[in-house]
């Protein structure tokens, strides 16, 4: 018998479908806030410290809705980035000099721009990063996404809960594991996975229950090797990331009766160390909609950048303005101790 199939949030009519609605499970929570904490280790309030990473949603709509998926994306999902707001992102890129641009989802690809906004980004200088499930190249359309991620020295950052089938089904949906591993295949086919910096392969991993992830190091250690003798699969890197207790995993944490038990591990391992390298401080997200945020967590809680100042103005990409942006206060609630427990975590990984 399959795993039955699930909707976002807002097609079951949950309450949590509503950002504020999940910062307020949060904020019930018998605990100390994140600026408190921030206090206590003799930290300031985060303030941005540069900017060269440009992380763009593109969109919420993905082939997979995953179970502790925090964008709540899914096949019934609409929002798509329009052409117009790529445009002002590609403007931003020219004028802050950006390095780094990281292309998010839902399943990015499934935008109809994806690829020349590639294209548009990398004729800028700028080195790509495409956050991809795997499973989106079994569709017809994107079967030769492989070569089109090559032709453009694209770095390919794939979603894989688990080296093992069962946890990563689990995770994703019958099924999703072995078309992963065919995805993993066809990426080493064209150079993918074999140490070359142009054909970079990452995979990301995040606990499949209410635990932290385990050593990045060693974890890389044992998925190359399984991967490798079950599968001749070749990957880069591992990134380890904590999953963050906000949407559908925020409701599996309220549903299994986990979510202050977890909270109390995020807060008790709070490493004032990790808040130097949260991703918050160098990175500029833009949501779907052009809206601008600090991090992508914070734009799946609706929790706009705002300007410092009496006004606190929010901000979009069309009128972005970057040195208002690099003087803002960055935006945090308790959410934020999943980036700065343990070894901290960030869309790269490990921050410490």
């Amino acid at each position: 018998m399959g795993l039955p199939v699930l909707k976002s949030l807002g097609a079951r009519g949950s309450t949590l479908a509503a950002p504020s609605a999940q910062r307020d499970a949060l904020r019930r929570l018998p605990m100390i806030d994140f600026d408190k904490a921030l206090g206590d280790a003799s930290l300031p309030s985060l303030r941005p410290s540069g900017l060269s990473v440009l992380q763009v949603n593109v969109g919420k709509m993905c082939n997979q809705t995953c179970r502790h998926c925090h964008v709540d994306a899914g096949p019934d999902r609409r929002e798509v980035m329009t052409r117009q707001t790529m445009e002002h992102c590609l403007a931003l890129i020219e004028q802050a000099k950006i390095s780094t641009v990281d292309i998010t989802g839902g399943a990015p690809e499934l935008n109809p721009h994806f690829r020349w906004f590639v294209e548009e980004c990398r004729d800028r200088g700028a080195h790509v990063i495409d956050r991809c499930n795997l499973t989106i190249m079994e569709t017809r359309s994107h079967h030769d996404l492989p070569t089109f991620f090559a032709d453009h020295d694209v770095e390919v950052v794939c979603s894989l809960p688990h080296y093992r089938a069962t946890h990563t089904d689990r995770q994703r949906g019958a099924g999703v594991y072995e078309k992963s591993i065919r995805g993993l295949r066809r990426l080493n086919e064209v150079g993918y996975g074999q140490g070359d910096p142009k054909r970079r392969l990452v995979l990301v991993s995040n606990p499949a229950g209410a635990f932290m992830p385990g050593s990045q190091a060693s974890l890389e250690r044992e998925w190359k090797r399984e991967l490798l003798r079950n599968h001749d699969v070749r990957f880069d890197s591992l990134f380890t990331i904590t999953n963050m207790p906000i949407s559908r995993y925020l409701e599996w944490l309220i549903e299994t009766d986990n979510l202050e038990s977890y909270m109390k591990k995020l807060v008790g391992a709070f490493n004032p160390l990790a808040v130097s390298g949260v991703m918050c401080k160098e990175m500029v997200s833009v949501g779907w909609d052009g809206r601008v945020f600090d991090c992508d967590f914070n734009q799946m809680l609706e929790m706009e950048a705002r300007a410092l100042g009496a006004g606190g103005e929010t901000m979009t990409i069309a009128s972005f303005d970057v040195e208002t942006f690099l003087a803002r206060e960055i935006a945090t609630d308790r959410h934020c101790f999943g980036c700065t427990a343990g070894s901290g975590s960030s869309c790269g990984g490990t921050t410490t």
